[in-house]
């Protein structure tokens, strides 16, 4: 069986990229012959190469793309990722391209049950096609240390593309606050510059506060276990997420994390146990001095983190369900 991966964006380092890639990997140990291509490229193709199943990546940049196609795939299925459900769904200008998408596809794929309740209310006759399976996650990076922190520096790290979805600038502002008390407080940001004018927001404030702040750039992802290693506490301070790989990763490493208490987040952690969710500009605040000042805190949540993703998120079974799905469409 072939199967073709269509994701936004491939193979730019972000979310999406991570889990088709991982996804294609372990496809390929179960026998499997996989491809990956961008829906979202300039040049992107127009004759889809020949495939058993289609598996789209975030229901509205995968159906803009089929409508480019000269002939349609016959079967596809779809992943909702985040932002075409959390946003694009309630986008006028964007949602009958969304529910055209669920309704032509053959299965749909939503990482948590709040997903599936979601997409159930807002969109008729779509149950029966909808599974909950829990994003994978990619234990093996590499073990080479290019990163070092600064002796006695306690180090936030912020993985995300620069988009203002992601809302990097209030996690600068808010750890600016903190860093009055602590001045051994330090930021790394990791990711792409995928918005323009975002990217500038975001580079200003980088120089502005380079005495903290470090903007490492793009780090290829097998690298990224040598930014994990120097961490003390992993952000997330997005708007908007569907399960995020970032924070998977964090949490496979006995990292605390402190997220934003959205959909997406809040579906991996659980507040308190296995890191931190926070509503407020305050709650941040509270949740990062908490951790920084108390070891023990921050070694629990972490060992509790790894014991969770241990037994919740395996690559394995994630791609042992979707081929599971693949065959029953096909067949």
């Amino acid at each position: 069986m072939k199967i073709v991966l269509a994701s936004p964006n491939y193979p730019q380092l972000r979310g999406n990229t991570i889990t088709v890639q991982r996804i294609a990997d372990n496809l390929k140990m179960l026998g499997m012959e996989t491809e990956i291509i961008s829906t979202t490229d300039e040049n992107a193709i127009h004759t889809f190469p020949a495939a058993d199943i289609v598996h789209g990546f975030h229901a509205y940049n995968f159906y803009k793309f089929l409508q480019k196609l000269d002939r349609q795939p016959p079967h596809y299925m779809v992943t909702i990722t985040g932002t075409d459900l959390n946003q694009d769904l309630f986008n006028p200008d964007k949602r009958e391209d969304v529910l055209a998408s669920l309704n032509g596809a053959k299965a749909i794929h939503v990482f948590d049950e709040k997903a599936r309740a979601l997409l159930v209310k807002e969109v008729s006759g779509i149950a029966g096609k909808i599974f909950i399976m829990p994003q994978g996650n990619q234990a093996s990076l590499s073990g080479v240390s290019l990163f070092k922190k600064e002796p006695d520096s306690f180090l936030f790290f912020l993985p995300a593309g620069i988009r203002k979805v992601k809302n990097i600038p209030a996690a600068i502002s808010m750890l600016h606050d903190l860093r009055q008390h602590y001045p051994q407080l330090r930021l790394w940001l990791v990711g792409p510059v995928l918005e323009e004018k975002e990217g500038q927001v975001v580079l200003e404030l980088v120089e502005r506060h380079k005495e903290w702040i470090r903007y490492l750039g793009q780090v290829p992802h097998e690298d990224m276990g040598s930014v994990y290693r120097e961490t003390d506490v992993v952000l997330n301070t997005s708007l908007s997420e569907g399960q995020p790989a970032t924070i998977l990763e964090a949490m496979g490493y006995a990292l605390p994390v402190l997220a934003s208490d959205i959909p997406g987040n809040s579906s991996i952690i659980s507040n308190g146990e296995t890191g931190f969710l926070y509503k407020t500009r305050n709650e941040f605040l509270d949740y990062a001095e908490k951790l920084m000042n108390n070891n023990k805190i921050r070694e629990s949540i972490g060992q509790a983190a790894k014991a969770y993703v241990r037994q919740h998120h395996s690559s394995e079974r994630e791609a042992e369900t979707l081929l599971k799905v693949y065959q029953g469409i096909v067949n």
